[in-house]
């Protein structure tokens, strides 16, 4: 940008611009133009949505036309003249298929065929006649700069309107002629392609780019989401592990006094074991503190115990009598799980019988919660809906928290419909069994 500064003289104020800034600015600005007028790069006309191809078979048959009746416009043209015609105007429809592809480089061709053949009959053009170009040069060339003005920056487009009236004031101060009138009705027909094409250009571009936009947004919300997800999975853990660190601490209290005469080196590493779990019970807090939401629901459940399968019966009798059927069934022998696979299992049957609720009214529902040696599985699924879903209140976290869950534990979920219609999420979590075992052969089988 040109440096501008305001100097006070006699009470007038004077605005100096920084020249050589904007002689720089505006010797880069021809450039760049000079670079895009001056191409021959492949830029091919986009489809035109479910139009398909039909707009270039129009164009395609446009200029066969047109670029017949332009020839014989000039029938008055003999010679040498009449050879330079019949040539440029076979150019010209050519620049009009030429610029479904290559906009620029057709319009020069165009161009060039419109200057050639006005130069050519400019001796014997008769009175009364469209000169210096034809009617149908004019709506060939008319075609060539909307399609030109389609694909390149509209001040590009303004330009090459400028050098083709150009080009044809310049045939009239060549030969003397007084057609005036005549360009200045072709310069409108120019002037309106590239308005038009312009405009239809800005548009596409804004479309793009309001999809870009929509993209972007579309993967920021999910970003959002997944970590809105893994804020409130931390936070109940936070629960799980302050409750084994407080044990830790008061263990190592207490350990002292189980012992008549302890050693000081035991009494000394138990209080350094209790140090420790009271600085780490601190930091816990601190994370909970940028974790908890400020809710008025999160601070009420704040100190609320984190369920498990134990309260798994309790859930489906809260769900049942809300109006949902469920049914439960329990293979292998169950035993107690760490608190982290316990929390994640009632979670995902949480979850899944919420989104039966919301998304598949009137159906039953069965939840299989299977116990083995190394893992735990958690099967939930709705039969097909008997009535209309009406539009869900959900958050739209519910398969993204089951993910979240499940991998957390180095586990898997798999999620799908079924051949009857229904709906299926099963996972596998591997217990802490499994997970803390350093060799396969300690585990029983």
């Amino acid at each position: 940008m040109p440096r501008v500064s305001d100097v006070i003289k006699g009470g007038a104020v004077v605005t100096r611009v920084d020249t050589k800034r904007l002689v720089a600015a505006v010797r880069a600005g021809a450039r760049g133009m000079r670079g895009e007028l001056w191409t021959v790069a492949r830029d091919p006309l986009p489809r035109q949505g479910v139009l398909g191809w039909l707009p270039h078979v129009h164009v395609v048959l446009f200029a066969l036309g047109v670029g017949m009746v332009n020839g014989v416009e000039w029938t008055y043209a003999t010679g040498s003249a009449k050879a330079a015609v019949a040539v440029c105007s076979v150019a010209q429809a050519g620049a009009v298929v030429m610029a479904l592809s290559r906009p620029v480089a057709a319009w020069w061709l165009s161009t060039a065929a419109l200057f050639v053949s006005a130069e050519s009959v400019g001796a014997t053009v008769p009175e009364g006649r469209v000169w210096p170009w034809s009617v149908a040069g004019i709506a060939l060339h008319t075609v060539v700069l909307l399609l030109l003005s389609l694909r390149v920056r509209p001040r590009v487009a303004a330009a090459a309107l400028a050098v083709t009236v150009g080009s044809g004031l310049l045939d009239l101060a060549l030969s003397g002629r007084s057609h005036n009138q005549d360009v200045t009705r072709a310069a409108i027909a120019f002037g309106t392609a590239v308005v038009v094409g312009a405009s239809l250009r800005i548009s596409r571009v804004a479309r793009s780019r309001l999809v870009e936009q929509e993209v972007l947004t579309a993967d920021e919300r999910a970003r959002r989401t997944l970590l809105e997800e893994r804020g409130r999975i931390a936070r109940e853990l936070h629960d799980v592990v302050a409750h084994h660190m407080s044990v830790i601490s008061i263990q190592a209290q207490v350990a002292p006094h189980l012992v008549a005469d302890p050693p000081a080196e035991l009494t000394e590493n138990l209080a350094g074991i209790r140090e420790n779990a009271v600085q780490a019970l601190t930091e816990l807090r601190r994370v909970l503190g940028v974790l908890r939401s400020e809710a008025p629901e999160a601070e009420g459940v704040r100190h609320a115990p984190q369920p498990t399968l134990d309260r798994l019966g309790e859930l489906v009798a809260n769900v049942r009598a809300a109006g949902l059927e469920v049914a439960t069934e329990t293979t292998g022998t169950p035993r107690p799980l760490s608190p982290g696979v316990g929390l994640s299992a009632f979670r995902i049957v949480q979850e899944a019988l919420s989104n039966a609720m919301r998304h598949a009214p009137g159906a039953s529902v069965h939840v299989a919660i299977g116990y083995h040696p190394s893992s735990v599985t958690v099967r939930v699924t709705n039969s097909p809906p008997t009535g209309t879903a009406p539009p869900s209140p959900g958050t739209g976290h519910g398969l993204l928290g089951m993910r979240e869950r499940a991998a957390m534990l180095g586990g898997e979920l798999a999620t799908g419909p079924t051949p009857e219609g229904g709906y299926e999420i099963t996972a596998l979590l591997p217990t802490a069994r499994a997970t803390t075992s350093t060799n396969p052969t300690e585990e029983t089988p």
